[in-house]
């Protein structure tokens, strides 16, 4: 009888261990692969990184004196944009990730405040 009792104590906190390893450790790396996938997908249409090498080269080809001033101008437009747009995915995965770091908690809290 007091094996059985022991192991169904160690079981318990065993559980509770595994639970939050399995809440904060694994599901921050699935939250942090989710947020380097939305990178990588948003960077396949921003294509910060492209922009950035060809700034100083005039769009399509037009070394005309327009086209390099243009070039140059909408270059930097597509960056600014594109630094708003990962900027509001990072803010966006951040409050994500906050809140669910809390909802164990919350109800843990809500939990001790009902008795």
């Amino acid at each position: 009888m007091d094996f059985a009792l022991v192991y169904l104590v160690q079981r318990f906190f065993y559980r509770i261990f595994e639970f939050f390893h399995h809440w904060y450790i694994d599901g921050s790396r699935m939250v942090g692969r989710r947020f380097m996938d939305a990178l990588t997908a948003a960077d396949r249409s921003l294509a910060l990184k492209i922009t950035l090498r060809h700034f100083f080269e005039p769009l399509y080809k037009d070394y005309s004196v327009i086209g390099r001033i243009l070039g140059v101008v909408f270059r930097t437009g597509r960056i600014m944009v594109g630094l708003a747009i990962y900027l509001l995915l990072a803010a966006l995965f951040l409050t994500l990730y906050v809140a669910w770091l809390g909802i164990p908690f919350i109800i843990l809290y809500y939990a001790a405040r009902t008795f």
